[in-house]
């Protein structure tokens, strides 16, 4: 990434269900694979006034889905269905 001219950023290789907690909190999480349920861990990490996106359902077919955390609380709202690849790891799908 460096040697294209990109700066200013992190890569972490690791299990995606569990986040990044060392830099949370954070204002925004947008998950690109599918998950079962909505990973505790994602949650925990998401700032007040944050918003997580992540598709959630079965193998087959999801809905795209917003989280907000507002007041401690959070709003949860199916934006489309969809279809993604699944997300493996501690709350995810098995290997």
């Amino acid at each position: 990434m460096k040697e294209l001219g990109y700066g200013n950023f992190d890569i972490k290789v690791g299990d995606g269900t569990l986040g990044w907690a060392e830099h949370a909190p954070y204002d925004g999480i947008v998950v690109t694979a599918a998950s079962p349920g909505i990973p505790e861990g994602l949650l925990s990490q998401l700032a007040e006034g944050g918003r997580l996106v992540i598709p959630v359902g079965g193998s087959f077919g999801q809905a795209l889905t917003l989280i907000e955390k507002s007041e401690g609380a959070f709003k949860t709202t199916e934006v489309c269905a969809c279809v993604f690849v699944p997300l493996i790891g501690k709350d995810g799908w098995a290997v």
